[in-house]
């Protein structure tokens, strides 16, 4: 089969052409694509050189599936056309609610690829990594309620904001003056309660996307609050998490859950460093599950440390496994 990229240059792209290289799918010719401003560079992919198309010339038809990975508007614009001639797995946020469009982790809903209509969404990357220990946990014994502090790294909002951080840093270290473009305050040093614009009643894009999100994935029943905090880190979102559940729970069968829930694994040593932080999951296609515990003030509530490789599986991988489901399917 043939693939396609759009947006083959940026972060997530070249996340999604790492994993392809490793991959068991049986790709026969890989097309990258992007804006003009790249169309033309080269990438290696398997020992041999690809040349960056320009969007404005491709033809969609030349891959069975297309993995866009270059934002909304570009999904807007170009994913309707894109998808009467393949199908498309798009990254961005903009056909997620859509109730035509599956939402998809394939460790968690993987039956919603059965109602696909050539267009399949990718979740946003902080509620992909919380839906992976709340399905298992769900599956047992119904979650009534969800909430999420979230520690999302600079690299979830791209390389410019990423070089931001690098820079602010070298400069607050040298006494120089700190100019931040990228955020709305200082992020070197700190830490910035605000991801995304904000709603009228107060919480932002990114705290709705996590709610709205994860009632389409999992249940629609169960509530979500969520606070969403950019941190200065590189790569890896951490998310500190409590789940109420409808009944009484037991504690040994939670953790029993966990250790086996697909795509995750469980490190809580009570001991120092008996846990996993950011700079441990780069690079890693295993979400983390660490700090369980029982919650003293709610009989029926656990707390839960997440920690995941937010360019991975909270973005280039999942789509990749949703690729690799549809094989499975076709």
């Amino acid at each position: 089969m043939n693939f396609a990229i759009i947006g083959a240059s940026g972060n997530v792209g070249r996340k999604t052409i790492e994993i392809l290289e490793k991959s068991n799918l049986p790709i026969d010719d890989l097309f990258l694509i992007a804006s003009s401003k790249s169309a033309g560079k080269k990438i290696k992919f398997k020992n041999k050189e690809i040349k960056i198309e320009n969007l404005e010339d491709y033809n969609f038809s030349k891959a069975q599936i297309t993995f866009f990975a270059a934002g909304s508007q570009i999904a807007k614009d170009w994913v309707p056309k894109a998808a009467k001639k393949t199908i498309v797995i798009d990254n961005s946020s903009y056909f997620r609610m859509q109730k035509d469009v599956p939402l998809v982790v394939p460790e968690v809903n993987p039956d919603a690829l059965n109602h696909h209509k050539n267009i399949i969404s990718n979740p946003n990357c902080s509620t992909m990594q919380m839906v992976l220990p709340l399905k298992p946990l769900h599956d047992e014994y119904k979650i009534k309620r969800v909430i999420v502090s979230t520690y999302q790294a600079v690299s979830g909002a791209g390389k410019a904001p990423m070089d931001e951080l690098f820079n602010q840093s070298k400069d607050y270290l040298n006494g120089k003056e700190i100019k931040s473009i990228n955020f709305t305050k200082q992020i070197a040093f700190n830490l910035i309660p605000h991801i995304d614009s904000f709603e009228k009643d107060g919480y932002t894009k990114e705290e709705l996307k996590m709610t709205n999100e994860t009632k389409k994935i999992l249940d629609k029943e169960i509530e979500v609050s969520a606070t969403c905090v950019r941190v200065p880190v590189k790569t890896g979102h951490s998310e500190s998490i409590n789940i109420e559940f409808d009944n009484l729970y037991d504690f040994e069968n939670i953790r029993k859950i966990l250790k086996s829930a697909p795509g995750c694994k469980v490190i809580d040593e009570h001991k120092d460093g008996g846990y996993i932080t950011p700079l441990e999951a780069e690079g890693e296609h295993t979400t983390y599950i660490s700090r369980i515990r029982k919650d003293h003030s709610n009989i029926k509530a656990i707390n839960l440390w997440v920690v995941s490789d937010n360019l991975l599986k909270g973005a280039a991988l999942n789509t990749v496994q949703i690729a690799e489901c549809l094989m499975k399917k076709m």
